[in-house]
């Protein structure tokens, strides 16, 4: 076995790699990249934010009928705009209709303890 010198100039260019193709890499596919299908998104319906804002803060300052009340008027009206428009909430009215009815109904068993003795308006009991 003989030793064979490389050829003269060194290393020649890689072959089957080329240029471009042509007519260059074209744009983007029609109908834009990364556009929604249907339009823009809708979004989160307000009424369900405020019905599930009124909900939590009906509980915890003991104002069940002032907050309550339009806790479970707003979650209501929030459903129906949800259904009609395909607006996201739902599960925000719902926890705002149920988080109204449970300060409705503890705002009613406290004013049953009031009025039957059991509480007095200062906490304690008798």
């Amino acid at each position: 076995m003989s030793y064979q010198a490389p050829p003269p100039g060194g290393y020649g260019p890689p072959g089957g790699y080329g240029g471009p193709p042509p007519g260059g890499f074209g744009g983007p596919p029609p109908g834009g990249f990364g556009q929604p299908y249907g339009g823009a998104p809708v979004g989160n319906n307000k009424k369900a934010v405020a019905a599930l804002v009124l909900g939590i803060l009906s509980l915890p300052i003991c104002c069940g009928f002032f907050a309550g009340i339009p806790a479970i008027i707003l979650s209501r009206m929030a459903k129906g705009e949800i259904a009609r428009t395909g607006q996201t909430g739902g599960g925000m009215a719902t926890a705002g209709f149920v988080l109204g009815i449970i300060s409705i109904v503890l705002g009613v068993l406290g004013v049953i303890l009031i009025v039957s003795g059991v509480v007095s308006i200062d906490g304690s009991t008798n």
